[in-house]
């Protein structure tokens, strides 16, 4: 029997549209039907994900006019134009129509692309997002960003498409990988730094119950996470200003993912890294205490994040990269800094020269395999 122990809701007019976080909500059919308007749905997963919850799914959704299961392959490095036309190709070889209803079912890689194809087939259809792991849960499958990825830039070719509603089933977490929910807690970790002091000093407690998989903790976890990014949703949808605080440690990120080639480095493990880079260059500036360094490091060394970067990776590259990020603007770069845990701000003011002393003694590492 399924179990909604929190039921929020992104506030966006005629767009608005609840999360639901609980046990068993992927056989829960009364609640995911009654967000599909109508008779068709295609549910787009992966190869590690559908031989999981694909049956489990499909039983709850009951008869249907049509019901497609697609399935993708796994990993970012599929997350590409080509791979996403194969869904294309099947929505158009099994007839579905402008009131087809697609569900994301998988990670954020899943997630992306299926709001992509939602958004794009027959210039826009429903979507659910069902998210399975723990950074698709708190952080990409709600706000309505979807896309790909190209070999020049992660993320670079996408739209804006929000879902009808979200639904979180913490069970999904049990199948999880060590290296994937640790990557999970990176975009956890990120919602603390740029918007709640009190958030982020309740990480630090409940970080070992956290990394146990207590329910009780990923409840509460999952729930001030969605919160805190629906309330940025919901101010700045389309991130024409406060939304990019969302980003920080982002930028850097995406220059390590594209760098190492997409999939070697997962998002969270590289988001993480990018975190401890922004925060040394907020007390670079002499904006936060430095023993908020070690702190970090700590958390994020604990939850099993990598605290690094690559070995390979000269200053060079990351400008080189960086200067291709979407949050570039008439050629100047902004980054998400801090001011103090818990208020995160955007500047467009960072020298070359301060994000070279700030690579060349940043330490060096590799995410545990």
């Amino acid at each position: 029997m399924s179990v909604v122990m929190h039921t929020l809701h992104v506030e966006l007019g005629e767009r608005s549209y609840p999360i639901y976080i609980g046990r068993d909500l992927l056989s829960d059919g009364e609640l995911l039907n009654r967000h599909i308007a109508g008779r068709q749905v295609a549910v787009v997963s992966n190869t590690t994900v559908a031989p999981l919850y694909m049956e489990r799914l499909r039983s709850a959704l009951g008869s249907r006019d049509k019901v497609t299961e697609i399935v993708l392959p796994d990993g970012e490095a599929h997350k590409t134009l080509a791979v996403l036309e194969t869904v294309f190709d099947r929505l158009l070889a099994e007839g579905h129509n402008r009131s087809t209803t697609l569900i994301a079912l998988g990670g954020g890689v899943v997630g992306d692309m299926t709001g992509f194809a939602a958004a794009c087939y027959q210039r826009g259809v429903d979507f659910l997002q069902v998210p399975t792991t723990l950074l698709s849960q708190v952080d990409s499958s709600v706000g309505g960003k979807t896309g790909v990825n190209h070999a020049l830039g992660k993320n670079m070719i996408g739209a804006f498409h929000q879902p009808r509603a979200v639904f979180i089933d913490l069970n999904t977490l049990h199948t999880l990988p060590p290296r994937e929910f640790a990557a999970g807690m990176a975009e956890v970790i990120k919602y603390g730094l740029i918007r709640d002091n009190g958030f982020y000093t309740w990480l630090q407690t409940a970080r070992d119950r956290l990394v146990a998989r207590e329910e009780s903790a990923l409840a509460e976890a999952i729930e001030r996470s969605c919160a805190l990014k629906a309330d940025v949703v919901a101010a700045d949808e389309r991130e024409g200003g406060l939304r990019a605080i969302l980003n920080l440690g982002h930028t850097f990120g995406h220059a390590i993912e594209t760098h190492q080639g997409y999939g070697q480095w997962l998002h969270g493990e590289a988001v993480a890294s990018g975190m401890l880079l922004a925060l040394r260059l907020s007390v670079q500036r002499g904006w936060v205490d430095p023993a908020a360094v070690a702190e970090l490091h700590g958390l994020l060394q604990g939850a099993g994040l990598p605290t690094g970067i690559p070995e390979d990776m000269r200053p060079g590259d990351f400008l080189t990269l960086m200067a291709r990020d979407k949050k570039v603007i008439d050629g100047r770069l902004r980054l998400v800094l801090l001011r103090a845990i818990g208020e995160a701000c955007i500047v467009d003011d960072v020298s070359a020269a301060e994000l070279e002393t700030l690579l060349e003694t940043a330490e060096r590492g590799a995410p545990s395999r």
